[in-house]
């Protein structure tokens, strides 16, 4: 992948299965994703895993991804499933949604 590419941001849904809700995933993702610079949100869905919708660098967003596979230390992930595509450009910061 060129550099020149990998300036131009992209958008990835990302569903995290496993222990996610009530460990502090969310709070551990609105952390990690505003170091990184990225921007979109995360929530709990009602069937138990955790909703993340992200945009920006796909290098950074890999980092990322990295990073869920770990999660808070109360938080046991089981799968990670992306979706990616072209980004928005509808966020400007990461928030927690509700």
């Amino acid at each position: 992948m060129t550099q020149s590419v990998d300036k131009l941001p992209v958008r990835v849904r990302i569903l995290v299965s496993g222990r996610v809700q009530g460990v502090g995933f969310r709070a551990f993702v609105a952390r990690t994703a505003t170091r990184l610079d990225l921007v979109g949100g995360v929530r709990n869905l009602d069937d138990g895993p955790v909703e993340l919708d992200v945009e920006g660098r796909r290098t950074v967003i890999e980092v990322l991804l990295r990073e869920l596979k770990t999660g808070p230390p109360a938080a046991r992930v089981t799968k990670i499933e992306t979706e990616w595509s072209t980004a928005t450009g509808r966020y400007s910061n990461f928030s927690i949604w509700y």
